[in-house]
């Protein structure tokens, strides 16, 4: 490994590293807010603008098309200028466009200022896992990556709250919903103070006086509060610290050099199946049960209930991050969730679609935190971002596609047809990421960078100037 790599793999678990945990889950709490609160949002402007079916479901896609290109666009340009500087620019892009649209008049301006929110949230949290991954000690960065994406799970179950509490018992509640999903902004005063540039980045541009002096002002926080450090216990240099500076295309078509296309196609594919089963189960269940005549998924007792699964599915899957390893993890939850589903396909009685609905909800969101923590560790630092980043928005044609397949299938071969197919896509996401992923349990990001390079290289490690083909 690297000097940099090595001081920061010798740091112990401290109040530093949960900062900035809790700093990038304040980002991911925001961003499930943001996602979630159009469900409440979409009944009161579909009626208050009297929009067609067309209309309300272009409306209802604003989120994910702006969370296309952001997650896309913001892996690509982190590589190339900084994780820190994306972050920060694209939360305000975020609070700016959502207050914004609490003003909006007309569905056109409204549906355009959420694409604009859209491009900001997902240009944010698709910087956060990789950024918190270059810091956090491989002992805990499983753990840690995955509890950060749980904190999404908290900003779905306040959506509900919010919009059952607001949204529902005043004439403007989308509009005071709309600014609450703002007020992240007042984060950007906090990160511009205490958000260090990430080490290991500015080490893979060449900038390692910059990477030295964040490593030592960190080694002078455990200093200062008296905690001990190890020695360093290696100075040498590996790939992932000789500098590769590409233009933003070098680093796109890298992603598919025969180095890293093994790598890249398992992540692609790793984010397709899992969020075009999400999207498959959580946009038609409710209403595929309403059609089986089961009225109950209505209630907002199940709504609570299904929100709320998600917090222990979410924990549980970053604790077994560290015992049974990333692959395990996103692997297993998805079977389970297949099968919480096909249960959920099965049931009659209230008791039954609400437990199947819980299981279902549980393994499903704790599969996006095995993804979440794996897919930043693939990839190396070069371009990390851009890999977890056009993964993200590879997932999101998954999750625009789903509903619109359901809905085909659903006339055609039915209930179960809907529950089988999406079922076999979970299934052989499962098995690419099982038998063809890299394990990075308890490994460095070097560690896992220099493996992936050598299946495809038996010279060893990748040079800048092969990186720059």
């Amino acid at each position: 490994m690297s000097a940099v790599a090595d001081r920061l793999e010798r740091l112990p678990l401290s109040g530093f590293h949960r900062k900035l945990l809790l700093i990038g889950g304040l980002g991911y709490l925001f961003d499930g807010l943001d996602s979630s609160s159009l469900a409440f949002l979409l009944p009161v402007v579909s009626k208050l603008w009297n929009l067609t079916s067309a209309e309300t479901g272009l409306v209802a896609s604003s989120t994910y098309i702006g969370y296309f290109f952001g997650a896309f666009l913001s892996g690509v340009l982190a590589d190339l200028i900084g994780r820190r500087r994306i972050m920060m620019t694209a939360l305000a892009i975020y609070c700016v466009a959502s207050l914004a649209s609490a003003a909006a008049n007309d569905w056109h301006t409204f549906f355009a200022l959420r694409v604009v929110a859209g491009f900001g949230s997902g240009a944010e949290t698709v910087v956060i896992a990789p950024f918190l991954a270059e810091f956090v000690p491989r002992r805990y960065r499983g753990i840690f990556c995955g509890a950060l994406v749980g904190f999404m799970s908290f900003g779905y179950l306040g959506s509900s709250i919010v919009g059952f509490t607001v949204v529902r018992n005043f004439a403007d509640g989308w509009r005071y919903m709309a600014v609450v999903t703002a007020l992240p902004v007042v984060m950007l005063l906090w990160w511009r103070r205490t958000l260090p540039e990430s080490p290991r980045w500015l080490e893979s541009q060449g900038r390692t006086a910059e990477a030295n002096r964040i490593v030592s002002a960190i080694e002078s926080w455990f200093s200062d509060k008296g905690i001990p450090l190890a020695p360093v216990t290696s100075l040498g240099q590996s790939a992932a610290s000789v500098p590769v500076k590409n233009s933003a295309l070098q680093n796109v078509l890298t992603l598919w050099s025969p180095r890293l296309a093994r790598t890249t196609a398992v992540s692609w594919l790793m984010w397709f199946s899992v969020a075009f089963a999400y999207y498959s189960f959580f946009s038609w269940i409710p209403s595929l049960l309403l059609k089986e005549g089961l009225t109950m998924t209505k209630s907002f007792g199940y709504s609570i209930a299904i929100y709320g699964a998600q917090i222990p599915g979410y924990f549980s899957a970053a604790w077994l991050n560290e015992r049974i390893g990333r692959k395990a993890v996103v692997a297993s939850y998805m079977l389970l969730g297949g099968v919480a589903a096909i249960t959920l396909a099965f049931s009659h009685t209230g008791l039954q679609i609400m437990s199947a609905g819980i299981c279902l909800s549980f393994f499903m969101n704790g599969a996006f935190a095995g993804v979440y923590a794996y897919t930043p560790e693939v990839f190396p630092t070069a371009v990390r971002t851009t890999g977890t980043g056009s993964s993200s928005s590879f997932g999101r044609i998954g999750s625009v596609s789903a509903p619109i397949l359901v809905g085909l299938v659903y006339p055609t071969l039915g209930f179960m047809g809907v529950f089988a197919m999406t079922t076999t896509v979970l299934l052989i996401g499962a098995c690419v990421v099982a038998f063809l992923g890299i394990e990075t349990r308890n490994r460095s990001l070097e560690d896992i960078e220099e493996e992936g390079l050598e299946q495809h290289d038996v010279r060893g490690p990748l040079s800048s100037t092969e990186m720059n083909g």
